[in-house]
């Protein structure tokens, strides 16, 4: 085996700590950041707008937030270390693998559906 492969196979974390989400789940990734000597986690909050690599050990995903009016986007590496935790607070109702379409929309039209919230449940 690929020296590469075999050293991407020993840093994949277990399958039952990485929880289910999708391209236009909000999520709460819980991510940890050197500043100097010390060490903290940093929580970013926002929109999965891509999904590359699927469960592989180079899957990563996108994660788009709008802070102070500027739209901000943050790649994370699935397997990293660095990622504490994922956690899903919203499941978004989208058509498309990519939802990169939210970057030139801004206010109520940035908005992705949450999932469950169809014309026939709200009747």
């Amino acid at each position: 085996m690929n020296p590469i492969d075999e050293l991407k196979r020993a840093q994949e974390k277990n399958p039952a700590n990485i929880p289910k989400f999708n391209v236009g789940d909000t999520v709460r990734v819980h991510f940890r950041i050197v500043e100097g000597g010390k060490e903290r986690t940093q929580v970013f909050e926002g929109v999965v707008i891509g999904r590359k690599g699927k469960e592989g050990g180079d899957a990563r995903f996108t994660v788009r937030r709008v802070a102070f009016g500027e739209g901000v986007e943050r790649v994370f590496p699935l397997h990293s270390p660095r990622v504490e935790k994922v956690v899903v607070t919203r499941e978004g109702a989208v058509r498309r693998a990519k939802l990169y379409y939210l970057r030139t929309r801004r206010g109520k039209a940035a908005r992705v559906k949450a999932k469950g919230l169809t014309s026939e449940k709200r009747k």
